[in-house]
């Protein structure tokens, strides 16, 4: 069941990233879901966490998509390696490494993390902000 959980939250996200479509994101989550990343101190809960976390994400992006290299499944965990590129709000282009980490109960996600070089993501944001105001 964890590798077809893993799936759907991989197919989840293409959908978030391609057309904004974040109910199919959130529908992965369990209802007491915990989610998060390095660079977000705060931890968001449930659905209307997920909904929010995930929002902020699709904004960080003009045009996104992240590509998934390998899947290490058991069965109550996934580690998922991805590579994200696209463009900045601004247009500029972006490309980042990380993992995700998902604990997973039956059919739905109860933990999220993701793992990246927040220093790289933001230096490239920042580049980009300034470059507009130059």
């Amino acid at each position: 069941m964890s590798a077809q959980v893993a799936e759907q939250f991989i197919e989840a996200l293409r959908a978030l990233e391609e057309s904004r479509d974040l109910e199919k994101i959130v529908g992965v989550y369990a209802e007491d879901c915990e989610v998060g990343n390095i660079i977000s101190p705060e931890k968001f809960h449930g659905h209307n966490g997920a909904r929010e976390f995930w929002t902020k994400y699709r904004d960080t992006f003009g045009e996104v998509r992240s590509e998934f290299r390998n899947r290490i499944i058991t069965d109550t965990r996934a580690a998922l390696e991805w590579t994200t590129s696209g463009t900045t709000t601004n247009g500029a282009p972006i490309n980042y490494d990380g993992v995700s980490l998902l604990e997973i109960e039956g059919d739905r996600i109860t933990r999220f993390r993701a793992y990246f070089n927040a220093g790289s993501l933001g230096q490239q944001i920042v580049q980009d902000a300034a470059a507009q105001t130059a």
